[in-house]
């Protein structure tokens, strides 16, 4: 079942489904939804603490970065809590090299690199073919 909110999608990877294709259905459910009022409530909610401390600040980056980027007008107080950091960098592509470290860092969107989260420049990116309207 596609995870309608955030909270949701942290209960689900908490109970062991995948990490990413949660995250992605969640983003998908995001963006499919009819306004902004129903986007900001799938963010909203306060998700619980996992203990994966890279989950929990991950979805901190999430939620600010959806808000901002979707421009909801307001980011959800809990994403700037301390527990939504990482006191150690951590690079998402599995061992990069050190001019991937490096692009990385610069590539980062504010809204991770602020968490010591480094990614690449899109990371919620969807691939969406075109809707398919009545024949």
């Amino acid at each position: 079942m596609r995870p309608n909110t955030l909270a949701e999608a942290v209960e689900q990877i908490s109970i062991g489904k995948p990490r990413d294709s949660i995250l992605a259905e969640f983003v998908d459910a995001f963006d499919l939804a009819a306004s902004d009022q129903e986007r900001y409530a799938a963010i909203e909610r306060e998700p619980v603490l996992s203990g994966d401390e890279r989950l929990d600040a991950l979805v901190g980056a999430v939620a600010e970065y959806l808000a901002k980027n979707r421009r909801l007008g307001r980011v959800p107080p809990w994403t700037g809590g301390p527990s939504r950091r990482l006191a150690n960098p951590w690079f998402t592509t599995a061992s990069p090299s050190p001019g991937m470290r490096e692009y990385l860092t610069f590539a980062s969107p504010a809204e991770f690199a602020s968490r010591n989260i480094f990614t690449e420049e899109r990371p919620l990116r969807r691939a969406r073919g075109p809707r398919q309207t009545g024949n």
